[in-house]
């Protein structure tokens, strides 16, 4: 397949790709973290974000597989391994074990920041490009973000 057959120019999709690729990554070590939380936080919220940082861990994997799949929809291939991953991603993986319950979360809330900057920087760019697919896809991927890190600022008490 090729970027004319959902007609975009292929100098157009190379930069949203290589966006998208390095969204990917991020993903993953944001996922992974989400997991970690889960597994390992303790103390008097831990019904609360036990549930919570499940919640945010599967809609993490759902997004990262949507986005593989529009960087294949967009004719390239996906980044797939970890070491590709941790090479690119701006998000630093923690251990999660022992970590303060408001630790995590404010982690996480770090997280959504970093992923919303570069979903802005993707959204600019698909716009300039005309890749509205994209653009909506992401667009859902902010939102969401945006809404639980209220969530969570408020958690913590942070508004």
């Amino acid at each position: 397949m090729n970027a004319k057959e959902i007609s975009l120019e292929e100098k157009q999709v190379k930069p949203i790709v290589d966006q998208l690729n390095d969204l990917l990554a991020n993903y993953h070590v944001h996922y992974q973290k989400l997991r970690g939380c889960h597994w390992n936080v303790k103390g008097s919220h831990f019904f609360t974000l036990h549930v919570k940082f499940e919640e945010l861990y599967v809609n993490a994997q759902i997004t990262i597989d949507e986005l593989a799949e529009r960087i294949l929809t967009l004719g390239k291939p996906p980044h797939s391994t970890f070491s590709e991953y941790l090479k690119v991603s701006q998000i630093k993986e923690i251990n999660t074990v022992g970590m303060k319950d408001t630790d995590m979360v404010l982690s996480i809330m770090d997280d959504f920041s970093t992923l919303i900057e570069m979903e802005r920087e993707i959204m600019s760019t698909t716009a300039d490009a005309g890749d509205d697919g994209t653009n909506d896809l992401i667009n859902k991927f902010m939102q969401f973000k945006e809404k639980n890190n209220w969530m969570l600022r408020s958690f913590i008490g942070k508004n």
